[in-house]
């Protein structure tokens, strides 16, 4: 989905003269800017971000997300949380009232190498579900992230827990990197609907609650 917004705002750029300068999550991504003459930056040059434009693989009532189903998770989170705003843009398939109720790849978790089969089995036996090495496609051997990580999946999981302290948990292992959750990181979801519309979801400033139109 962000293919369309980089589109559109490379039309922006030419058209309207909008100055911008862009931070990419993958090497997929950068080659995306490239092909459609966008300023270049990183977070070297520019470590506070006025906004971050990204997908998800799922978002649920609370703005809460899934993402990494591509393998960007790590890169992914460390963009959004320089930004002053998050913005996920969707399809209507993405949105749901509880993770995992429509997404059923799974929760990633960027683990370091060595240590994924320890990690595998602490968090089966601590949680319910299924924690699956993630493997290549077109190649022999596991997934290897563009930070030299393995991703573990996290399927079949009770959609009822508590995120934010899950994802609190998991932080704490050592030689868990990352997780694909995004707990209270978005302000506003927008996503595409079958009938052309727009449906928008906002994060309330005053109560952290999200609000919902369609446009």
């Amino acid at each position: 989905t962000v293919i369309y917004a980089v589109e559109r705002l490379a039309q922006r750029v030419a058209t309207e003269k909008v100055v911008v300068s862009c931070v990419p999550t993958s090497f997929q991504a950068r080659q995306l800017l490239v092909q459609n003459q966008l300023t270049l930056t990183d977070l070297d040059v520019t470590p506070n971000l006025d906004v971050c434009i990204d997908g998800a693989d799922e978002v649920d009532s609370n703005l809460d997300l899934i993402k990494g189903g591509g393998g960007c998770l790590l890169q992914e989170k460390i963009v959004a949380s320089c930004a002053r705003k998050l913005i996920i843009i969707a399809d209507y398939t993405k949105n749901s009232s509880q993770l995992g109720e429509q997404y059923k790849k799974g929760i990633p978790i960027e683990v370091a190498p060595m240590a994924y089969f320890p990690i595998k089995t602490r968090l089966e036996a601590k949680y319910q579900g299924q924690f699956m090495l993630r493997m290549a496609v077109n190649k022999a051997g596991p997934v290897v992230t563009d930070n030299g990580n393995f991703i573990l999946d996290w399927t079949n999981f009770d959609q009822t827990l508590e995120w934010k302290n899950v994802n609190q948990e998991l932080a704490l292992i050592p030689g868990v990197v990352e997780t694909g959750l995004f707990i209270q990181m978005a302000q506003e979801a927008y996503f595409g609907m079958p009938n052309g519309s727009v449906k928008v979801q906002k994060r309330s400033a005053a109560n952290s609650l999200p609000f919902f139109s369609s446009v």
